[in-house]
């Protein structure tokens, strides 16, 4: 095996087996989060200087291609810039901590497998590593004041990510009885010449349930707003972000077995995409706690996703790939202000934001970016993604799902700004004391902003790479 194109998922397991055996010791938090920054930096280093290797692995089971390392580079420096800020892991207990960063890294390594996973199997067993880890981490939150939340919210994850997993299983044993194969590059000649029968839709259309369940999409959010204020600040940053361009990119390469021209699968894309878009921004207008007001809002970006994922196209896949990476380092952004404003480790609303602008000007600053970035407002990442898929779309052929999507997006600057609103023009509801965000935070908030902007301004690279990336993937 040539080891260089598993480099990345070997850095991961190493740091995995060194998590494991901390557990097993009395480390104290510094050590622990030294050790798991230490590991984060190595694999983003790996993922990147991996970045153009090819080859498959495990008997073709394991596909290493641009696509795949283009994802990993990109969960790798969110992962690292996530333990940058994450630096007190506040609402986990100490006695917890270890644990915590070993299923941490634990899930980390099955969302790196799954962007390579090209057979049904590997790939199931990937997504319940990645699945079954997250489950672990949002019960760990110390409760508070008598608050069920994080128990309640672990239930419900884990009720519906059994659920969305059983239903996604099924619909691979509907594929392998038409196929005859659980390899996806032996399986697509199948599904294409199958045409618009009903058994290939249903098996396809049941494949795409684990991955609409990571993405929120609905009817597959129930569990969003609960779980991101349930679990504590640190983890549900995690789960904002990182497992939503792994869940792209899946179901992008789920995309390449329904041809162009497959109206049912489209149509059911749209119907969700148009959906998600409207339950989300049209709920997240009434949330007063933050976390649950990006739950909602994670819901609505979901569907602006499958606008580009509706095309069935390369280039419109290609989109919607950069309008994950883009969602993900504006929603690091977000949650970076909320672990280092928030003392304890509890959710804040939007009334807690008052003033934050004359406590800490920068914390201030990284939250405006983030909030215009999600609304969509140039010269962000978030304008430039959310035109693209409009775009996209208009090119396909789906008028109507553009003049939905807009709408939305003018529903979105709303609440968007009313944070805006709060953290700048708002006085605060008591004396507080200025925050002086850590260097890590520090570091970090300078890496994120920059990256918004740079992908706003200055796209051509990013989505000629994405572009490529599919291109090897389809």
């Amino acid at each position: 095996m040539n080891a260089h194109l598993f480099a990345p998922e070997l850095v991961l397991l190493a740091g995995c087996l060194l998590a494991f055996c901390m557990t097993l010791t009395e480390a104290r938090t510094q050590t622990l989060r030294l050790v798991v920054l230490c590991v984060g930096a190595a694999f983003a280093a790996t993922s990147v200087l991996c970045l153009f290797a090819k080859g498959t692995l495990f008997y073709g089971a394991y596909r290493v291609d641009l696509f795949s390392q283009l994802v990993k580079c990109v969960m790798s420096i969110g992962f690292t810039l996530m333990l940058l800020f994450g630096a007190d892991t506040k609402g986990i207990s100490v006695r917890m901590r270890p644990e915590y960063y070993f299923f941490l890294l634990t899930s980390l390594l099955g969302l790196t497998l799954l962007s390579s996973c090209v057979e049904l199997i590997t790939l199931f067993i990937a997504l319940e590593l990645s699945s079954y880890s997250l489950y672990l981490l949002v019960p760990m939150r110390t409760p508070s004041d008598g608050m069920r939340a994080p128990m309640e919210a672990a239930i419900k994850y884990l009720l519906f990510g059994v659920t969305a997993s059983g239903i996604m299983l099924f619909g691979m044993s509907w594929i392998f009885g038409i196929a005859g194969s659980t390899y996806l590059d032996q399986i697509l000649p199948t599904m294409r010449t199958a045409g618009s029968h009903a058994a290939p839709l249903v098996g396809l259309l049941m494949l795409f349930c684990g991955m609409f369940f990571k993405l929120a999409v609905f009817p597959f959010h129930f569990w969003a707003p609960d779980v991101y204020q349930g679990a504590s600040n640190d983890t549900t940053a995690f789960i904002a972000s990182i497992p939503k361009i792994v869940a792209v990119a899946v179901l992008a390469r789920f995309c390449s077995m329904a041809y162009p021209g497959e109206g049912h699968v489209a149509l059911l894309l749209t119907g969700l995409s148009i959906a998600s878009m409207c339950y989300g921004n049209l709920t997240a207008l009434v949330q007063t706690d933050v976390k649950r007001m990006l739950g909602f809002s994670g819901i609505a970006h979901a569907g602006y996703i499958l606008m580009g994922m509706a095309t069935l196209q390369g280039w419109g896949i290609a989109t919607a790939l950069y309008y994950a990476t883009g969602y993900l380092f504006m929603m690091l952004a977000a949650f970076l202000v909320l672990c280092v404003v928030s003392p304890d480790g509890r959710n804040l609303s939007i009334k807690d934001l008052n003033g934050l602008s004359r406590r800490s000007p920068m914390l201030a600053f990284v939250l405006g970016v983030s909030m215009f970035a999600l609304a969509g407002i140039p010269p962000f990442v978030g304008f430039m993604g959310k035109f693209m898929l409009l775009t996209g779309a208009w090119r396909a052929g789906h008028t109507a799902l553009v003049i939905i999507a807009a709408i939305n997006t003018a529903i979105g600057i709303y609440y968007y700004l009313q944070v805006v609103r709060a953290v700048y023009t708002e006085a605060a509801l008591h004396d507080a004391e200025p925050i002086v965000p850590h260097a890590g935070a520090r570091m970090a908030g300078i890496c994120l902003v920059g990256l918004v902007l740079a992908l706003g301004i200055a796209p051509e690279s990013m989505l000629q790479l994405a572009r490529e990336a599919v291109q090897a993937a389809w």
